[in-house]
């Protein structure tokens, strides 16, 4: 069995890869907001109501990300592989939100929407795969093996949920 012992040095990675997943969290907080009101865009969209703009919540939210990613490149000190793993999960996140929003405005069964599910998955696939690499890079053998499980499960659990499972009409 491992004993687990953390010294001060070993704890500012996981620092700086908490402050990362902070951006995560806030961002599902916006999505969770977004999810609320899609049956206020089902609604507009029936009725013909093609307004596209943005919510006050959606843009509070992206400005939340874009600073908050911004203050992690700034503490990063000059760290490429950090500076990189930032910009690519905030990059990640944009596309994310943008093939969403898209998704849900697709119509049911078309094959642009079948297009946007494929991206929407890819996405989150590399957005969980990245984060597991940060992750288990820090931990000990046997939770490093347990967080990769974690996201084989969560990549393999997407898969079924979008490509198996049947779209309810």
């Amino acid at each position: 069995m491992y004993s687990i012992s953390i010294s001060l040095t070993h704890l500012r990675p996981l620092k700086n890869c908490m402050r990362h997943l902070q951006v995560i969290t806030g961002m599902a907080t916006v999505q969770a907001a977004i999810a609320r009101n899609r049956t206020h865009h089902a609604e507009a969209r029936l009725l013909g109501d093609q307004d596209e703009k943005f919510s006050w919540l959606t843009v509070l939210g992206f400005l939340f990300l874009s600073l908050n990613s911004a203050m992690s490149i700034f503490r990063s000190q000059g760290d490429m592989m950090a500076i990189a793993f930032i910009i690519f999960s905030y990059l990640d996140l944009v596309a994310l939100f943008i093939c969403l929003k898209m998704f849900e405005r697709a119509l049911a069964g078309s094959s642009k929407r079948e297009w946007l599910k494929i991206a929407v998955w890819i996405l989150t696939t590399l957005l969980t795969f990245a984060f597991s690499y940060k992750v288990a890079a820090i931990m000990p053998p046997p939770v490093a093996v347990l967080v990769w499980l974690m996201a084989f499960a969560t990549m393999s659990g997407g898969f079924i949920a979008f490509f198996i499972c049947k779209e309810k009409k």
